[in-house]
């Protein structure tokens, strides 16, 4: 055995206690990964009485475990890594989570998934936590020997303790269902792996191709409304209602192009939304903080005004449009850009005026400027401005509207401070990119970049058709996707996306700048949305006074927060 303190820089303290010197060289061995070393130098310790700690248990079983990956340690690692943990316990040190992974990965390079996952429904005596780590070697050796219901019950173990699946652990549970063909396993699965992951891996796409290329089950009952419905309910992109369509699948790879249309098999893919129920976490978390940090009586103000005034489709983020590029000398808050985003939104929308929201300091220097006086006079009685009262945040009331009302918020705030305080911030950047509009004013003309045309997620068609993108290079951008139909797959609902889905109403849809606010919308309704929009866009790049009125509505309570004699001068 080579001492430690010959091959290494650091020398030792001199007068060390055994137990120091111990470590030092074990913490040698370990790094250098020389496992032989390390239980000559543990054999060497038990023989002399060395008081060995957790640390010390720890380093050596996590030597064990690495070492299961070379052949030529494999056997040293397994037969001495069970002896030193029932040396562990023997001495009455407690194993922490590290301690518990390391022998779960031991038991199941042998086998023994049973003893793996008895070790992590036992972690708790140790008042450890068990981690997705520490699962991994029992589900990993059962979904490998195809012990199905033994994997599935340490997966329902796991949603127990809330610890949540990635997509190496989807990806082998779905493949001992398709080895087993258990179809409802295998499309249970498949969603999940549609929201965990954007871009699935190689491996997991054979999966699936495996699995599409051997199953021909008949789907259910086809009812066009319901699956309709359904799709909608959940935000877009996937009904959830299980196989859809009879006869055998057609499987292959090709390429989506940009504006969302399947090269495969026609398909137009979607933008994908959150769904109901997290639309409504969401905006209820949003308002929960909201009123933690404003005054409570304003925002309760905000929130009654907004359930009578709820027909908006974009929000705009005053501030941060009108103080965009001002940071020089004679920079200023930029009315003319704030005009130019809301006149945008205006006639791209079929002149359907959006909601800005500003803070109230904003709106009282605006007022008592002759300049601008007319215009913001304009908007507030049209309803297109709403201020927030002093000392608020603004970002909560335009966040929150957005979020209530389903529809695009201009700004270009990257809400990270918002993202690590919401609740759920998964599906919080699944909203921005579905939501967020962003903006940029080159020579002072304004470019809005709306938000994708579609979703790279797997997305699951209303005829049961599936598409899958397939990352390459190790990143969330596709490589190719995987397409998967059937070719007689719901004669109804092909039937039916024929009458609406014509090439030219796919072109508009594809190209359009502004995507439809809030649901999915039909193909034919967003034709017809973008044929009353085309002639209104000649007036597009004009900086015209607003003078097309709303509906009458009851005023703005923030317009009640401007003084008197500031209102009409």
């Amino acid at each position: 055995m080579a001492m430690a303190s010959s091959s290494n820089n650091k020398k030792p303290k001199k007068n060390q206690t055994p137990e120091s010197q111990f470590n030092y060289n074990l913490n040698f061995y370990s790094k250098s990964k020389d496992l032989h070393s390390a239980i000559s130098l543990y054999d060497t310790a038990i023989s002399q009485d060395t008081r060995l700690n957790q640390y010390s248990f720890n380093t050596l079983l996590y030597l064990c475990s690495v070492s299961l990956n070379d052949p030529s340690t494999k056997e040293l690692a397994l037969r001495c890594g069970f002896r030193i943990f029932d040396h562990m316990v023997s001495n009455g040190i407690k194993p922490n989570e590290a301690s518990i992974t390391a022998v779960a990965r031991l038991a199941a390079a042998k086998g023994d998934g049973d003893y793996a996952f008895d070790l992590v429904k036992n972690v708790g005596a140790y008042n450890e936590l068990p981690r997705l780590r520490t699962y991994d070697p029992a589900l990993f050796c059962f979904c490998e020997k195809l012990e199905a219901d033994k994997a599935y019950e340490v997966e329902e173990h796991m949603g127990s303790m809330r610890v949540g699946l990635e997509e190496g652990e989807i990806a082998a549970l779905l493949k001992v269902s398709v080895e087993s063909i258990n179809e409802k396993r295998v499309y249970g699965y498949l969603q999940k792996l549609r929201k965990m992951v954007r871009c699935v891996r190689g491996e997991t796409a054979k999966v699936i191709e495996h699995w599409f290329a051997v199953f021909e089950g008949s789907g259910v009952e086809l009812d066009v409304d319901l699956v309709r419905e359904a799709v909608s309910r959940n935000g877009g992109g996937w009904h959830g209602l299980g196989w859809i369509g009879k006869g055998k699948w057609v499987l292959k790879r090709g390429s989506v192009d940009v504006g969302g249309k399947c090269c495969c098999c026609g398909e137009q893919l979607v933008s994908v939304d959150i769904d109901d129920d997290e639309t409504e976490r969401f905006a209820e978390s949003v308002a929960g903080l909201a009123m933690e940090r404003e005054v409570k009586a304003n925002f309760s103000e905000f929130q009654n005004w907004l359930e009578e005034h709820a027909d908006y489709e974009a929000i705009v983020d005053g501030a941060n449009i009108g103080l965009y590029q001002q940071n020089f000398a004679e920079g200023g808050f930029s009315i003319s850009q704030l005009d130019a985003v809301v006149k945008d939104l205006y006639n791209q929308s079929g002149k359907k005026w959006p909601l800005i929201i500003m803070h109230n300091k904003r709106l009282r220097a605006l007022l008592q400027n002759p300049s601008t006086r007319e215009l913001i006079q304009e908007w507030i009685e049209k309803d297109v401005l709403y201020t927030t009262p002093q000392g608020s945040n603004d970002d909560w009331y335009w966040l929150y509207a957005a979020v209530k009302l389903r529809c695009l918020l201009v700004t270009n705030d990257e809400m990270r401070d918002h993202i690590f305080e919401l609740l759920g911030s998964d599906f919080f950047i699944k909203w921005k990119e579905r939501h967020q509009v962003r903006y940029t004013f080159v020579k002072g003309k304004l470019e809005l970049q709306m938000p994708p045309l579609f979703s790279v997620v797997i997305q699951e068609s209303e005829n049961g058709s599936w598409h899958v993108p397939v990352a390459g290079n190790g990143n969330d951008s596709p490589q190719s996707w995987l397409c998967v139909s059937r070719p007689r797959a719901c004669d109804a609902l092909e039937e039916d996306s024929c009458m609406e889905g014509s090439k030219d109403s796919n072109d508009i849809c594809c190209n359009s700048k502004l995507l439809s606010f809030g649901r999915p919308e039909s193909l034919t309704s967003c034709k017809n949305k973008l044929q009353s929009q085309a002639s209104f866009q000649e007036s597009d790049n004009k900086i015209t006074a607003l003078t097309c009125k709303r509906k009458e509505r009851s005023p703005s309570p923030s317009y009640l927060h401007v003084p008197c004699d500031q209102r009409h001068q």
